[in-house]
């Protein structure tokens, strides 16, 4: 069984169809790269996928449980709209880090308000929050941020905030990470950190879908590629597409990037 199915993704913006039946299966522990050029939908399918935006037709099912029909999406209650979104990790292109709060608080800060919901939080308190403090702990030293820690975003590079991103978007233990073009934001020398990180999460058996516009990354740590192009899946194989291209769209795509 694949971990995720994407059956016949549609997505308008009032008249303007972005989303044109979008179908792909992505295994557990396999990395996704979806690419294309800007307006093909990439950023789109992201969203519709991890519920950001809702999509008119299709279904999404993670681990043998649909979790979008969108013949159902308006009787689904906001407590089941929750669990669905926590299902998927998101890593943005801007970070979007809280500059109030540490390194630390900015991990810790979703699993400590999820945690307000457990039956056993007002009399385990002290121990739930110590154990989501060193769960953050764990994270932030995975992604090379422990020296780091008690500073607030302001103090640091864009490629740190980016691999903070990345430690936050894990604390909720999500069964798939999602990544919005996350070198997009970055300086040619600070991208190399942060697809560090991401090849170490390849390592560990994360299941990860990747909008990128990195095509040496893609085509090194991915084990699917999607090709979009006006909406819909052009081509889409193993990284061996992108030397290799079998449609005359990816060909032209491929050509006009390496220019």
């Amino acid at each position: 069984m694949a971990m995720l199915e994407v059956k016949g993704i549609n997505k308008k913006f009032g008249k303007i169809e972005v989303l044109k039946g979008i179908d792909f299966e992505l295994n557990r522990g396999e990395v996704l790269s979806i690419i294309g050029s800007s307006g093909s939908g990439k950023t789109t399918l992201l969203r519709c996928m991890t519920f950001l935006e809702t999509a008119e037709k299709g279904t999404v099912t993670v681990d043998g449980d649909c979790v979008f029909d969108a013949s159902e999406e308006k009787r689904i209650s906001s407590a089941e709209a929750r669990r669905r979104q926590l299902i998927f990790g998101l890593v943005f292109q801007s970070f979007n880090l809280f500059p109030q709060y540490t390194v630390l608080d900015n991990v810790c800060l979703a699993p400590k308000l999820l945690a307000k919901d457990r039956p056993d939080f007002r009399a385990n308190k002290k121990a739930i929050y110590e154990e989501i403090e060193n769960n953050a702990r764990k994270l932030i030293e995975r992604v090379g941020m422990t020296p780091r820690i008690d500073m607030y975003p302001c103090q640091l590079s864009g490629g740190q905030q980016q691999r903070v991103a990345i430690a936050r978007a894990l604390a909720l233990n999500p069964k798939i990470l999602c990544f919005d073009e996350p070198t997009s934001a970055l300086d040619p020398e600070l991208t190399g950190e942060v697809l560090k990180v991401i090849r170490s999460l390849k390592d560990g058996d994360c299941t990860m879908v990747i909008v990128t516009h990195e095509m040496n990354f893609a085509r090194e740590v991915s084990d699917k590629i999607i090709f979009m192009d006006e909406g819909v899946i052009a081509e889409q194989g193993t990284p061996d597409i992108l030397v290799n291209p079998s449609t005359d769209r990816l060909k032209a795509f491929l050509n006009a990037f390496n220019q």
